[in-house]
């Protein structure tokens, strides 16, 4: 079995994303008007969204059989048997696209579980090395998230790169909010 090796600047940018979607849950809070129903979609051994969202009913998603989210379910799948469709506010997806074998898939299935007018706070890194939970499958550039969140029937409300500086057009990770059509 051979030892891999971790870069120091992936061990930076590592700390650089996990900074960025903590900053970006922050600002999400000015989309949440009110109670209602927020899906944070990610393994559970994560940190959670639960910290960045007051007043509002959470539920978590995991694909793990084995873990004690509310709905253990494949993205990538139809999940109108478990999760009713419009049936969230918001949903929170940091970090699980690029997991996904299928996100165009996973896209409509996060738009069918959203209410109409429903926002999407999603995540994921671009300049980072492959990662677990495997399989890693996916980098979105600013022009795949348009287009990945424009074939999921989305509006881009907002869209952030963190860049490093002299590494232009390489950005270490990408932010997204989305509304749903």
């Amino acid at each position: 079995m051979s030892t891999k090796t971790v870069s120091q600047m992936d061990i930076d940018h590592l700390s650089i994303i996990r900074a960025s979607v903590t900053d970006f849950m922050r600002s999400c809070g000015k989309y949440v008007n009110g109670p209602g129903r927020l899906l944070d979609v990610a393994p559970q051994v994560h940190a959670g969204a639960a910290p960045f969202f007051s007043g509002v009913e959470i539920s978590t998603l995991d694909i793990d059989p084995g873990s004690e989210a509310t709905y253990i379910a494949d993205l990538c799948c139809d999940n109108s048997g478990i999760i009713p469709t419009a049936y969230f506010d918001w949903v929170v997806c940091t970090e699980v696209l690029e997991h996904t074998l299928n996100p165009f898939a996973a896209i409509k299935e996060l738009n069918r579980i959203l209410k109409k007018g429903g926002y999407l706070f999603a995540s994921a890194p671009f300049n980072f090395r492959i990662h677990g939970p495997l399989p890693d499958c996916w980098r979105f550039s600013e022009h795949g998230w348009r287009a990945l969140l424009d074939y999921g029937n989305f509006e881009v409300c907002e869209l952030n790169a963190i860049e490093k500086e002299g590494r232009d057009l390489m950005p270490i990770h990408y932010t997204v909010v989305g509304q749903s059509r």
